[in-house]
């Protein structure tokens, strides 16, 4: 077992891990809790009922937060003639076809956040899906990372603007940023009842029994703070 440093433990003392708080308690708790001279990430980790084993249990979906993740986040787009253009006016950080492609097979460029890709380009990105995959980066329709020419420009502005992807693990968790520390306790709140209200209409219909059995929120480095499951639900409904 890990040790951890007399800051950390300071910080863990102010957190009652018997307890489970309301959203409000935990974003307070959470602020008060972080020990860090960085301003450090809001995270919300959420055990689900599901069972990974099977494919139609699996969680792979995008939400809106109303105030973004609070990074800068760069977006690589695969598409060709004049959609490399509008792309990058759009904000795109990179876009373009065979040389983008060339460019991570062979140098293993991977300096972006979110690939997104036209589906007349997915033909010659399938072959560095290999690449690309395992670090979550190929474009996927369930992820609406694959779109028509004309909605390129709205994409990545929704992607840039705050819509982020979210998948659960092999053991059935979720890991969700959701604001920075610097954003008002509001801007937390809203960030994460967007992500609640996500989380529950992506419920799987082979889901049995409890879907969301745990919610944890915590920032980085710092101590994790259980949340109240029912009280999360609920908030999102409000």
């Amino acid at each position: 077992m890990a040790k951890h440093g007399k800051k950390y433990l300071e910080a863990l003392a102010k957190v009652d891990r018997t307890q489970l708080y309301t959203p409000e308690e935990a974003i307070t708790l959470v602020k008060d809790s972080s020990y860090v001279k960085f301003d450090a990430t809001v995270e919300v980790h959420l055990r689900l009922g599901i069972d990974p084993r099977h494919a139609d249990q699996n969680i792979r979906t995008t939400v809106a937060l109303p105030h973004g993740t609070g990074r800068m986040v760069r977006v690589l787009v695969f598409c060709q003639g004049d959609a490399i253009q509008a792309a990058l006016d759009a904000g795109a950080s990179f876009a373009g076809s065979d040389e983008l492609i060339a460019r991570i097979d062979k140098e293993n460029f991977f300096d972006f956040d979110v690939a997104i890709a036209s589906p007349d380009m997915m033909g010659k990105v399938g072959r560095i899906g290999r690449k690309l995959g395992p670090r979550g980066l190929m474009p996927n329709p369930k992820s609406g990372t694959i779109v028509p020419v004309e909605e390129l420009p709205r994409t990545i502005r929704e992607v840039k603007g705050g819509r982020v992807e979210f998948r659960n693990d092999k053991t059935g968790i979720l890991h969700v940023a959701i604001g920075k520390l610097s954003f008002t306790p509001e801007q937390i709140h809203e960030n994460f009842v967007a992500l609640m209200d996500a989380v529950k209409a992506a419920k799987p219909s082979g889901a049995k029994g409890t879907y969301i059995r745990s919610v944890t929120m915590t920032s980085t480095m710092g101590p994790g703070v259980p949340v109240n499951p029912s009280l999360a639900q609920t908030a999102a409904i409000g």
